[in-house]
């Protein structure tokens, strides 16, 4: 029986040793783990909230099937070839766009169909602007248009608003913001859009 006690003892002894919330090895990681998702967390939310953060003004649009948007070219000595084709809409084409060798073009895009301007209508301040464009953000219709820079009714736009004289909260002047396509610019010859402000 002695010894029995004895061993109690010391097993008493070691464990008022243990500092009060303690964790053991194995279980380290688990704080930084819950940190990272939580990060990821606030990551997913700024980026739903920049998603959805303008309301469109033209929220559906008509979808336009290829036929419409392209024009199919016949190529090739007896013309036989039909794997080329002509952009018959409005396009934006980057300052730095370099051309393929006409033989292996695949989308032309005219050079009279390439706008580099639009008259954005600013909905607070009630007036129009002659502005540059930067880019096409997002064509509706398709991902493809949007990649080779096709704009029609209801299409994203990003337009230069330096000129505004724009400012954020912070004092920055904003460079570039969204706007979006009100009219058919293969029909009206030219590019009227509503900022999203």
């Amino acid at each position: 029986f002695g010894g029995f006690l004895v061993k109690e003892a010391v097993v008493s002894t070691q464990s008022t040793g243990v500092v009060e919330g303690a964790v053991p090895a194995y279980l380290l990681d688990r704080e930084t783990e819950s940190r990272a998702k939580v990060l990821s967390n606030m990551v997913k939310q700024k980026r739903k909230e920049k998603a959805g953060k303008w309301s469109v003004p033209i929220p559906q649009v008509k979808q336009m099937g290829e036929d419409e948007v392209f024009k199919v070219m016949a190529t090739g000595k007896r013309k036989k070839k039909a794997w080329k084709r002509m952009v018959t809409k409005v396009t934006y084409v980057g300052e730095d766009f370099t051309r393929k060798p006409p033989k292996y073009e695949r989308f032309i895009r005219p050079m009279a169909l390439r706008f580099k301007k639009a008259h954005v209508t600013h909905p607070e301040l009630k007036a129009t602007f002659c502005l540059p464009m930067i880019g096409v953000k997002k064509n509706p219709n398709s991902p493809m248009y949007t990649q080779l820079g096709v704009i029609t009714k209801g299409t994203v736009i990003e337009v230069n608003v330096s000129e505004l004289g724009l400012v954020t909260t912070g004092g920055k002047v904003v460079w570039g913001k969204y706007a979006q396509v009100t009219n058919h610019p293969e029909n009206d010859g030219c590019i009227n859009a509503v900022l999203l402000v």
